[in-house]
């Protein structure tokens, strides 16, 4: 990482590593509770970045979601634990075990803790991203 910036309750993330160069919006406060709502109207895209909002985040697991503008996309790494990836708008290219998947609105994936994965935007695209932690 090479620095962070602050706007309102987001906090951006700078990544200048050889693979990935770009910036991640993550607003850090949990979704409202007691409140209808719908993913795909929470998180707004931005040119050339990854959003992202915390819906919950307790020590036992995480609920995210993303917003990655066309071309955007995380380049292969490990999760310690299982996720589960639901896609609520756009097109997504996810790459499981070397494996490539194309989803779109309504698709999901479960993604196996330690397993190398990738995720690319084919065209912008929104994410539910679901992290269940085992524990120790």
């Amino acid at each position: 990482m090479n620095g962070c910036q602050t706007t309102g309750n987001l906090i951006g993330i700078n990544l200048n590593d050889e693979q990935n160069k770009k910036t991640i919006f993550m607003e850090q406060k949990e979704f409202e509770k007691d409140r209808v709502f719908r993913f795909d109207e929470e998180v707004n895209y931005a040119d050339g970045s990854i959003v992202s909002k915390n819906v919950l985040k307790k020590s036992t697991g995480n609920i995210s979601l993303f917003a990655f503008d066309k071309g955007e996309g995380l380049s292969e790494h490990t999760a310690p634990f299982d996720a589960i990836v639901q896609i609520v708008d756009g097109k997504a290219e996810i790459t499981v075990g070397g494996k490539k998947h194309l989803l779109e609105r309504g698709d999901s994936i479960i993604m196996p803790a330690n397993i190398p994965h990738a995720l690319k935007a084919v065209e912008k695209y929104k994410m539910v991203l679901i992290m269940i932690k085992e524990p120790r």
